[in-house]
């Protein structure tokens, strides 16, 4: 067997490969920084809040006041959608994940966005902030569908505390608020992962915005990308208490398991967004009076990292977010959902991006089958 494009370098899942350019994100893996646009991620976490960051990312700079309102008006110029779709939503999350309903509801929006089939930049941009505007209360009826209960509609104008009202049908306290859009800010924008990859792939081809927003969610929902939270979560609940960790780690290292919440394509430190959750994940710990779970991730944490440390394998933002999401009251089947509420920032953002200088994804695969030609051999004369 001879394989074709033999002057054609390979690397297994593009690592490695500079497919483009970007002003947005910066994730510098060997001394554990997330830059977004020059500012590190620890001084937006505890200084912004996430429509800021959101326009910052979008437009290269953070808003001033009449920039922030402005931007607000358009976020909330059309924030809700009818019944029908909710009905769709209850449908969907009876016998499926909710990434499933939220892969769906952004296709069911789309398909009534009469602009949808426009390719230029504006009209991408309407898109975008139309649908990241209907957003928190979206994923917050997939919370209500999944968990049994009737759609609640909020007319608060904050992207945070509307999410927290609709799902949770009362008034978030200012230290949930705090917690929940450090957790969005956090997981804003992380370099060209797979759901971004996804999105950007789609929008090369001028798809429209919801299109490039479904093909990420499909990428997001997958165990090795948006759902690790998710298995980091299931994992410690079943180890159940600190001093079963030792034993059961170790146990899974020998036969070569994947403990879900550690290691990092890009870091080989301790992610920069885990140390921020972790701090949080002990509030919560403290605050709910539930420190169980923390202690028990704190324990695998020191088992990990005595055992792998060395090799660079350390908390990724998987393992604390699960924490997080939990002692804040959420279905562990709505930590994906919750990502891609944070996530479609960076989606908007960078396909927005590469639109301003766009050039269609076209890569090659290395033909490793025969190159015959082999003769046809009609059915009938088969063996």
């Amino acid at each position: 067997m001879i394989a074709s494009n033999q002057n054609t370098e390979f690397a297994r899942g593009l690592e490695g490969v500079v497919a483009a350019e970007t002003r947005i994100g910066f994730v510098d893996g060997i001394n554990g920084r997330l830059v977004y646009r020059g500012y590190n991620i620890e001084e937006l976490a505890e200084s912004s809040t996430f429509e800021e960051v959101t326009y910052l990312l979008l437009y290269g700079k953070l808003p001033n006041k009449s920039d922030l309102a402005n931007f607000k008006n358009k976020l909330n110029a059309d924030n809700h959608f009818d019944d029908k779709l909710f009905r769709v939503l209850q449908d969907c999350t009876k016998g499926s994940h909710p990434m499933s309903a939220l892969r769906t509801g952004v296709s069911y929006l789309g398909g009534l966005d009469k602009n949808s089939n426009k390719s230029d930049l504006a009209s991408q941009e309407s898109m975008g902030l139309k649908l990241m505007g209907k957003f928190p209360s979206l994923v917050a009826a997939i919370n209500r569908a999944y968990s049994g209960h009737e759609m609640i509609k909020s007319n608060e104008p904050d992207y945070t505390v509307r999410f927290l009202e609709e799902s949770f049908g009362k008034k978030p306290s200012e230290f949930e608020v705090k917690v929940f859009r450090t957790a969005l800010i956090l997981h804003a924008d992380h370099g060209m992962n797979a759901s971004t990859f996804a999105s950007m792939v789609a929008i090369s081809t001028l798809s429209d915005m919801y299109s490039a927003v479904t093909a990420a969610i499909s990428s997001l929902k997958g165990p090795l990308h948006g759902g690790a939270n998710e298995q980091a979560l299931e994992l410690l609940e079943r180890i159940g208490s600190a001093k079963n960790a030792d034993k059961i780690v170790g146990e899974m290292l020998e036969k070569k398991e994947k403990i879900m919440g550690f290691g990092h394509r890009v870091y080989k430190v301790y992610d920069p967004r885990a140390k921020i959750l972790k701090g949080y994940a002990k509030d919560l710990a403290k605050h709910t009076g539930k420190s169980e779970l923390f202690e028990t991730a704190e324990e695998v944490e020191k088992v990990m990292i005595s055992k792998l440390g060395t090799k660079g394998i350390f908390p990724n933002v998987d393992f604390y977010s699960g924490i997080v999401y939990k002692s804040l009251g959420f279905d562990p089947k709505l930590f994906t959902p919750i990502f891609a509420l944070s996530r479609i920032s960076g989606w908007f953002a960078r396909s927005l991006e590469y639109l301003h200088d766009n050039r269609l994804f076209r890569p090659r695969s290395m033909y490793k089958g025969e190159v015959g030609p082999i003769k046809y051999v009609p059915l009938e004369d088969r063996k």
